[in-house]
């Protein structure tokens, strides 16, 4: 009765919205129109920008909420809304996946995952769907990717990834080329082995899985003491980028596990590191290690952006990071693999003593390395937060500025404790974890940096009393817009200079990632809000500390701005 109920709203939602759906091609992906939101950070290169300008920075002040979509649902909302000609798919926790008319807000249908009753998610959420050809695709808690006709939300095909009961799951948005959809699993706190699967888009089925930890005699593994790979975690919980010149995909990836590095000596190849992988086949084509034998819980997930910087007058083809341990890496990508060119702090690190000019390799103060056992915990800055968290940044090639959502002067105390390897079970072995305020705290926490890519230089910022776990949006009207911030605000900044033009109060705060499209000529913005996982964990470390004890209240709505 249940299933003939959800077929028939089906059917009655989808007759009452009768807009054609133009099918999603590889071509359209390479280069998607100005009026559409195809994927995750809307083009291949992760830059998270639209060439719209009908909203400016000369008329953004008259921006309104045009309509919104509650959906019913709590904890953290951080998926963008996908547009394709009128369409819009949003993702939620709990993997409910949303399909609405775009010019109104009106549902069109609604897909709910039946999740496993004994599963445990330590990250409830969910950040996005792909599409391809009439499917939009999701990857979802128990660890399968399923495949939904886009008009009426049927189920056309689903793979089981791994086994949710080993501690498997995932959170990010697949990502789709050549035909191929791409997607990484979560679970580095329960002694997962992580890895990244291609999966045929038509039938899904499995191409190819790349593992991101080696096994023994494959290159990398001697990084890995004793059995010691079996359950290092690294896992993959943010889409990746593409080069589709390349063909070849670039991930980054997160902690190794347990959390202290001592229990595993070695630089724990592919932990904290940028993949290059081939599409075709999945083989890994070459990595760069951000920070070696991870022991702060730096994951360094977040996608790089494909830019093309210069340095002297050379301009390079590059892969820009800003890491969770703070510095803003400069990459170069080419046909060979990943070259190293610089990395600078942006926020206060006191971990890295020197970095090497050759390799980018870091060097560290032992006294901020904490390990396992009393008399091991060390204090370090920034915190396991990091410099930035997940949320990703965006860049304006028009201003030349990279404009990453920062967290500075908060630091973190960690020591580890003794921990047995149980299936499925939590597998982090942290006996004690404090958050630590710097000093410069009392003056600001949360910021909006903007950094010339060709120059390495800040050029602006804006300062916020708490912390910021907001996605960015960047526009060719010279518009910046951001959430992420404990009062619940929506912004829009200049995007040459900084200053504050335009603000609206949401329901919740917002650490879903914008993104704007247009429907009949008319620019919108879009953007979820619903606070929870780790924005909600850290305000509450703050509340224990004494400051933002202010009530950030969770559910999940939809807003939609016009002029």
């Amino acid at each position: 009765m249940k299933l003939l109920n959800l077929l028939f709203f089906a059917f009655i939602s989808l007759h009452l919205y009768a807009v054609d759906y133009q099918p999603v091609t590889e071509e359209r992906l390479v280069q998607p129109e100005p009026g559409n939101w195809l994927m995750y950070r809307r083009t291949y290169d992760s830059h998270g920008f639209s060439p719209l300008n009908e909203i400016n920075a000369e008329n953004v002040e008259q921006l309104k909420p045009v309509w919104s979509f509650s959906t019913g649902l709590r904890e953290g909302h951080q998926a963008p809304p996908i547009v394709n000609d009128g369409y819009m798919f949003i993702t939620t926790p709990n993997n409910h996946l949303i399909a609405l008319d775009a010019r109104s807000g009106e549902q069109i249908w609604r897909y709910i995952r039946e999740l496993p009753d004994d599963q445990s998610q330590m990250h409830p959420t969910n950040r996005g769907v792909a599409l391809f050809g009439d499917l939009v695709f999701m990857a979802t808690a128990d660890c399968y990717v399923v495949a939904l006709d886009a008009k009426s939300g049927e189920l056309v095909w689903e793979t089981e990834i791994e086994d949710y009961a080993s501690g498997y799951y995932m959170t990010l948005a697949p990502l789709v080329a050549e035909g191929k959809v791409m997607v990484g699993v979560s679970g580095g706190e329960w002694g997962i082995r992580g890895f990244i699967a291609g999966l045929d888009a038509k039938t899904g089925k499995e191409h190819w899985k790349t593992y991101t930890i080696p096994a023994p005699g494959e290159p990398g593994s001697e990084s890995w003491p004793g059995d010691s790979w079996k359950t290092g975690g690294v896992p993959v919980w943010v889409t990746g980028s593409y080069d589709p010149r390349l063909k070849v995909a670039y991930w980054g990836t997160g902690n190794g596990g347990p959390w202290m590095g001592d229990v595993r000596p070695g630089d724990n190849l592919y932990s904290t590191s940028l993949l290059a992988l081939d599409v075709g086949t999945g083989k890994i084509k070459d990595h760069h290690q951000y920070h070696w034998n991870d022991s702060w819980d730096w994951d360094e997930v977040s996608a790089p952006l494909l830019i093309d910087y210069k340095r002297d007058s050379r301009t390079i083809s590059g892969l820009i990071h800003p890491g969770r341990n703070g510095y803003l890496w400069f990459l170069e990508r080419n046909s060979d693999g990943i070259e190293f060119v610089d990395a600078n702090p942006y926020v206060k690190q006191n971990v890295f003593t020197s970095i090497d000019p050759e390799t980018g390799r870091p060097t560290y103060d032992e006294a901020r390395t904490p390990g396992t056992g009393e008399g091991k915990g060390a204090s370090f800055c920034p915190s396991h937060w990091g410099g930035k968290d997940w949320p990703p940044a965006a860049y304006n090639p028009e201003t030349r500025l990279i404009y990453i959502p920062a967290n500075d002067n908060v630091c973190a105390f960690f020591q580890g404790g003794d921990i047995e390897y149980r299936e499925g079970r939590e597998f982090m072995g942290m006996e004690k974890l404090e958050l630590q305020l710097h000093e410069d705290a009392k003056d600001y926490i949360g910021e909006l940096q903007a950094w010339n890519v060709d120059t390495a230089e800040k050029v602006w910022s804006y300062k916020f009393e708490h912390h910021n776990w907001g996605p960015v949006l960047a526009t060719a009207g010279d518009l910046v817009f951001m959430g992420g911030t404990n009062d619940r605000y929506f912004r829009a900044f200049h995007a040459k200079t900084g200053k504050l033009l335009w603000e609206q109060r949401t329901n919740s705060g917002i650490t879903g990632v914008p993104s704007t499209y247009t429907i009949d000529g008319k620019q919108y913005v879009a953007v979820l809000a619903g606070w929870g996982v780790d924005a909600e964990r850290e305000q509450a470390e703050f509340k224990r500390l004494g400051i933002a004890t202010r009530s950030v209240p969770q559910g999940g709505v939809l807003w939609v701005f016009a002029l």
